[in-house]
C-alpha cells in the first residue's frame, strides 16, 4: 500500500497564529465527563490557522473565494523541493532547483521546517518567496504553491508575493509541515473547509507516496 503523510499541523490553543490575529480557543460547553448526555466543542480561530489555504480573495478585490476554489487545482502530483541554505526563495534560487517544465503544484521544506512545529512565539525571520520569485513561479504555469510557514511572503514584504500569485490565479497553501518530507513527487490532496464567500480557510493536508 502507499505511504500516507500527514503535512498538516495539530490545532489546539498552543499553535502561533499570525501576529493580531485572534487567537485559538476551543471550549466544551458540555461533556460526557461532566454528568452531560455527550460532548460538544466550540472553536474559535481566525481563517488562516495552521495548515491553511489562501484563496485569491484574501488579496485580490473581487477573486474567487475559497468555496468556489478548483478541486482540480488542490489534488494531484506535488513536487516537493528542498532548500536548507536558502534565506529567501529569489528567482535565482527558484533557477537553480531545476524544477522540471510543467510542474503544477510545488511545495518548498526549507529551514523554516527545522525551526518550528506549529508551537512556541512567532518567527519573524521565516524563509519566504520574493516577488521576483513568485513572477517566476507564475511564468512556469505553477498552479499551486505551498511553504512551511504562516505565511509565503517574507515578513518585510507581506503583499506583493501574495498580489502576484493570487492575482495569477495561484492556489497558496501555507503552515505546512514538512519535517522529515523527502524530496521528490507524490500525490497532493489538500481540501480547506467549504467556508462560503471567505478568503481562505483551515485544510488537512497529506502528501502520498507515489
Amino acid at each position: 500500500m502507499s505511504k500516507i503523510y500527514d503535512i498538516s499541523l495539530p490545532v489546539s490553543e498552543s499553535l502561533v497564529v499570525w501576529p493580531g490575529d485572534p487567537p485559538i480557543r476551543i471550549t466544551q460547553p458540555s461533556h460526557i465527563d461532566r454528568g452531560d448526555k455527550y460532548t460538544v466543542s466550540r472553536l474559535e480561530m481566525g481563517a488562516h490557522i495552521g495548515t491553511h489555504v489562501d484563496a485569491p480573495a484574501h488579496f485580490v478585490r473581487g477573486g474567487v473565494e475559497v468555496d468556489r476554489l478548483a478541486l482540480d487545482r488542490l489534488v494531484g502530483k506535488a513536487r516537493v523541493v528542498h532548500v536548507p541554505e536558502a534565506g529567501s526563495l529569489t528567482e535565482t534560487v527558484l533557477e537553480g532547483l531545476s524544477i522540471p517544465p510543467g510542474t503544477e503544484r510545488l511545495l518548498f521544506r526549507t529551514r523554516n521546517s527545522e525551526h518550528w512545529s506549529g508551537e512556541g512565539s512567532f518567527w519573524e525571520e521565516y524563509v519566504g518567496l520574493t516577488n521576483a520569485g513568485a513572477r517566476w513561479l507564475v511564468g512556469r504555469g505553477v498552479r499551486l504553491v505551498g511553504i512551511d510557514y504562516l505565511s509565503i511572503s517574507p515578513w518585510d514584504d507581506l503583499m506583493t508575493p501574495h498580489q502576484t500569485l493570487l492575482g495569477a490565479g495561484v492556489i497558496v497553501v501555507e503552515g505546512l509541515d514538512l519535517r522529515g518530507i523527502t524530496p521528490g513527487v507524490y500525490q497532493l490532496v489538500c481540501l480547506p473547509l467549504k467556508l462560503v464567500g471567505v478568503e481562505g480557510a483551515p485544510a488537512r493536508a497529506i502528501l502520498i507516496e507515489e
